[in-house]
């Protein structure tokens, strides 16, 4: 089988999820979406407070050599079993999900185009660029309604690692895309490129 990695990068609320569902709706069980953010770092041996305190926005936190050898796995048609993390505890659950090859993996997450043997994997290579107001918004709805945050905790978060860290880390990826894409999944000129190359590796 001849997999396609595309790679959906850019700031927490920029955007990428919605077109990363966009597209696996599209194309349905031909696309598999791994998200990076379920493989950030075990942390069974802190408290749950310290764990709130950690910084989740750098690429220490996640455990990216692991993402990188299962997607040296599933491009050699070998099956794989993801691990999956509880936003709600700050911590990576003790549930997996098993994760078999299809024609095209999305790869989502903030600094999926920030490590050099990722991005060495990527075929296609997209950041989600979208102003900071519109993401810190975006960002606070979700925390708040899906993920049981409290305001405060998120503007706390927001200020002391997610902004800093964006402008360490994520901002300068951008230089790594192949694709900037401006206003995530309202960009319909880009949902059509990509749409466009999909259907020619899929031959749809």
């Amino acid at each position: 089988m001849d997999i396609l990695i595309i790679g959906i990068a850019g700031g927490s609320g920029s955007g990428k999820s919605t077109i990363t569902r966009w597209i696996a709706d599209r194309f349905g069980e031909k696309v598999t979406i791994i998200r990076h953010d379920d493989y950030y770092k075990a942390q069974h041996d802190l408290t749950y407070e310290e764990r709130t305190k950690q910084n989740y926005d750098c690429p220490e936190a996640f455990d990216t050599a692991l993402l990188v050898e299962h997607l040296k796995k599933l491009k050699n048609g070998e099956s794989v079993h993801c691990p999956v993390y509880d936003y709600t505890v700050h911590d990576r659950s003790d549930k997996t999900t098993l994760i078999v090859p299809t024609p095209v993996l999305l790869i989502d997450g903030i600094l999926v185009l920030q490590d050099k043997s990722l991005l060495d994997l990527l075929d296609v290579k997209l950041f989600v660029d979208t102003d900071a107001d519109v993401r810190i918004l975006r960002r606070l709805q979700r925390d708040v309604d899906e993920r049981g945050r409290s305001v405060k905790s998120v503007i706390n978060q927001y200020l002391d690692t997610v902004k800093p860290m964006h402008e360490l880390y994520v901002e300068p990826s951008k230089k790594n895309a192949d694709i900037i894409i401006p206003e995530g999944g309202h960009n319909l000129v880009a949902l059509e490129m990509l749409e466009s190359k999909l259907c020619r590796h899929l031959g749809c």
